[in-house]
């Protein structure tokens, strides 16, 4: 991490060759392993497509069959049903030196918590990073903000990944990696990643396989089992295997769907916090009342209200709030077969097709639909740019122009009393208004909260809450199922660097 260690020149990198020959089953899959010739690796990277008879047995038998040759060292072998959503704030500012430290070294290597200090694998890791952003943004527009996270994403799954599996670095060893239905497209540029380190992989997409775009890339073949399915495959515990600590509950299957998240519409409390009560305690904004006492010989009371014209702009009317509604959306949530199993709200930020909305809207998906108002296209997405759980922000974008919400710079103060408009979409009624007030300051898990008494209810998450000027003060958040109109919001002093480079 500080930056001195030894860098491996591009042209003594290792090179890779994919699929020089055919991989048409698991047991072949376990078997074949790549030839090695001077600085040339051949690597495998297949996707067996839909399902047969046979599929958990044939997974349950290549696990024992792995787990064998990894205690004897034979093979460094890892198999996961997902990758991990996010990461906490401690772990995010870790990945971003990681990030750091790759440019400056102009993208030749990169060192993070896997092999640190290994010079040759640090410098395959930074080019391989190179060739998949360049994958990555030539297909689409890509700001540095997009570049940042894409990169810092595919580090964090690889150390997902590998951090208990690679002990030393051998060019020549076998690495095996199984994913199961990756259907976002960041999800299947990682897989690529892993191939251009060495890694033969292979995909289980059961339930549906990756995009006509994907595919042109050309990099992996497709083997059809048979129609598309669910399955219960089961966990299984590389890192457990390794240090001799397996545990029998590891073979018992586990279901690849969220059964509680289809249950129900996505709700706009954070669950994981309900536990902690709400800290009344006020932040240093709201530490000095407003006086509103009169002075004695005072003509006139002392106004709280803040001048129309101090700023150049005027108020603006209960109704030119409402045709705001235009610029806030409607986010169906989708699970991996397509089945919409919730709804949330989204504020578009930027004209380039950035919609903002919680981060506990869009963790719950792996494809989103997003209406907007006064239109019949449904536009589907699969594109989470950027998201931030402790924050509870996340950014979408669409393939479309759009026109932004303004923005609350902090000019002027907010004041507990002062009169607020919410934009939502509760319990899937498209963009409702309601209005209210702001009635206090929180903190809530270290992150300032602007209470408000606009009514909303589940599905208004990630709506706008706006001042009488119409700009952006917060985004709706939380709300309380047993009160009355105790609503919270995330304010834009922590949206607004959030959304840096996307505006």
């Amino acid at each position: 991490m500080d930056g001195k260690e030894a860098v491996v020149s591009m042209e003594n990198l290792r090179r890779f060759r994919h699929n020089v020959m055919n991989v048409n089953s698991i047991s072949a899959f376990e078997s074949i392993r790549g030839g090695v010739n001077e600085n040339c690796k051949d690597v495998y990277f297949v996707r067996f497509v839909g399902v047969c008879d046979t599929l958990v047995t044939d997974v349950r038998r290549m696990d024992g069959d792995m787990a064998g040759r990894m205690r004897d060292g034979h093979v460094i072998y890892r198999r996961v049903l997902r990758l991990p959503f996010g990461c906490g704030p401690d772990t995010l500012l870790e990945y971003e030196k990681y990030y750091d430290l790759w440019n400056r070294r102009q993208k030749a290597s990169v060192s993070t918590r896997v092999l640190p200090g290994c010079a040759e694998y640090a410098a395959l890791l930074g080019e391989g990073l190179e060739k998949i952003l360049k994958i990555y943004a030539g297909r689409k527009a890509v700001n540095a903000s997009m570049e940042k996270n894409f990169v810092i994403k595919m580090l964090y799954w690889h150390d997902f990944l590998l951090e208990d599996a690679l002990r030393q670095w051998e060019f020549g060893r076998s690495v095996k990696i199984v994913l199961s239905n990756l259907v976002k497209q960041q999800e299947y540029l990682f897989a690529c990643l892993l191939t251009f380190l060495g890694c033969d992989v292979l995909l289980l997409q059961c339930e549906a396989d990756i995009s006509a775009g994907e595919e042109e890339l050309g990099l992996s073949e497709k083997v059809a089992l048979g129609p598309f399915g669910k399955v219960n495959l089961p966990e299984f515990d590389g890192a457990a295997v390794l240090t001799g600590k397996e545990r029998t509950e590891s073979a018992k299957p586990v279901s690849i769907q969220r059964p509680e998240r289809a249950a129900k519409p996505v709700s706009i409390q954070r669950p994981e916090r309900a536990a902690k009560p709400v800290s009344i305690q006020r932040p240093e904004r709201a530490a000095k009342p407003v006086l509103i006492q009169r002075p004695e010989r005072a003509a006139k009371p002392v106004s709280i209200q803040r001048p129309r014209e101090a700023a150049g702009r005027a108020e603006k009317s209960f109704e030119q709030l409402a045709q705001l509604a235009s610029s806030v959306v409607m986010i169906g949530i989708h699970d991996r077969s397509g089945k919409m199993i919730g709804t949330g709200s989204g504020i578009m930020i930027g004209p380039n097709g950035y919609i903002l909305t919680n981060s506990h809207v869009a963790s719950g998906g792996h494809s989103y639909s997003i209406r907007i108002e006064e239109e019949e296209t449904v536009y589907s997405t699969d594109e989470l740019i950027k998201y931030h759980s402790v924050l509870d922000l996340a950014v979408l974008r669409i393939d479309r122009r759009l026109r932004p919400l303004p923005l609350c710079t902090g000019a002027q103060k907010l004041l507990r009393g002062q009169k607020v408009v919410a934009i939502g979409s509760p319990l899937g009624l498209f963009n409702s208004v309601s209005d209210g007030i702001i009635s206090g300051f929180r903190k809530i898990d270290g992150v300032d909260m602007i209470q408000f008494t606009a009514p909303t209810s589940h599905g208004s998450s990630g709506g706008a809450l706006l001042n009488m000027y119409g700009e952006v003060i917060g985004i709706s958040t939380a709300g309380f199922d047993n009160a009355q109109n105790i609503n919270l919001a995330v304010g834009y002093e922590s949206i607004l660097p959030f959304i840096k480079g996307f505006t």
